[in-house]
């Protein structure tokens, strides 16, 4: 009970009391009066050239998520310095939740080859959520005679810095699953860099290049039409997708095992709420079964999984990548 021998204690008392339970209102009110998330298109940036398979996987996201959110999703290429200058972009822009980062695995990559990112790649960004992963395939134009990994490393021997191969860029995965295929088979090959997986293989099917390591997704057509040979794919074990393509393990370079994987991220400082919210829309449709379908018949694997777990996983990339770049002693030009 508040005695009225103190009248001014009583008042403050009194102006307390009011602070403690009028500011769940007036929060409850500012939060009922801020616009439905999202109220306006949301703009994905992709840091690779149109045509690669991060470029697909985030095409097929950006129309589930369309659906969802009741919003246009839109994919928003800008390629550039093996992916540095559109994830840089996006550390740049408002947390809102308007523009966000389709990425892939050579995002954790950047970090081991680029000496001073003008971003930092878990400071600045807010995991929202795992889509898939998928292996890549060691492609040649049908032209090179080899037609398996041991017959491609007899040949790179043979003719050591002769082969020429395809890459999206500097530091990207693809550069340096071809680097540590090469540090392990003890090859050398000619490195020849593209602003994304498209243009790459786009030289590659004109025989301007002899092989690159691209992307089951996008690789998968042109293996099937016969205007690429396949000759093993870069996982642990063999794909669904290709079955009877043997792994590189197999092929004749034991150990050797890499993975591309496809996730979303948000500026840092995004709100919690935003998050979660993408971070179950981009759940439900992995799980869905029309996606699970269509990810499995071109080699992707459906993951999912909390914005801590997606968080994790970059770290640990991070970290192996640099050991990766330390042991095949990948230089960046």
């Amino acid at each position: 009970m508040i005695s009225v021998r103190h009248p001014i204690r009583a008042n403050r008392v009194l102006c307390v009391l009011a602070a403690v339970f009028t500011q769940p209102v007036a929060s409850y009110a500012q939060e009922a009066s801020a616009p439905p998330y999202p109220a306006k298109t949301v703009r994905a940036v992709v840091s690779y050239a149109p045509g690669g398979a991060t470029d697909i996987m985030a095409r097929v996201v950006a129309q589930k998520l369309t659906e969802a959110l009741g919003r246009s999703v839109v994919v928003d290429n800008q390629s550039g310095a093996g992916g540095v200058l559109g994830d840089g972009s996006v550390a740049r822009a408002a947390p809102d939740g308007y523009t966000l980062l389709a990425s892939s695995s050579s995002f954790a990559i950047n970090p081991a080859v680029v000496a001073k990112l003008p971003f930092d790649p878990v400071k600045s960004f807010a995991p929202i959520g795992l889509v898939a992963q998928a292996p890549f395939v060691l492609v040649v134009h049908p032209s090179l005679p080899a037609k398996s990994v041991k017959a491609l490393i007899a040949t790179a021997k043979a003719r050591p810095g002769a082969l020429d191969y395809a890459s999206a860029g500097q530091g990207t995965a693809v550069h340096l699953a071809t680097e540590l295929f090469s540090s392990m088979a003890e090859i050398r090959m000619t490195h020849i860099p593209y602003k994304g997986t498209g243009p790459g293989l786009v030289d590659l099917l004109a025989g301007q290049v002899h092989l690159t390591f691209a992307n089951i997704v996008s690789a998968r057509p042109y293996v099937q039409s016969g205007k690429l040979r396949a000759l093993g794919v870069s996982s642990g074990t063999r794909s669904r997708a290709l079955p009877e393509l043997p792994t590189i393990a197999e092929g004749g370079v034991p150990g050797y095992e890499v993975v591309s994987w496809y996730g979303w991220l948000a500026p840092e400082g995004t709100p919690q709420a935003i998050v979660h919210r993408l971070n179950a829309e981009i759940n439900k449709m992995v799980r869905a079964a029309d996606l699970r379908e269509r990810f499995a018949a071109s080699g992707a694997e459906p993951l999912g999984g909390t914005p801590e777990e997606f968080g994790q996983r970059i770290v640990r990339e991070i970290a192996r990548w640099r050991t990766v770049v330390k042991q095949a002693r990948v230089t960046i030009e």
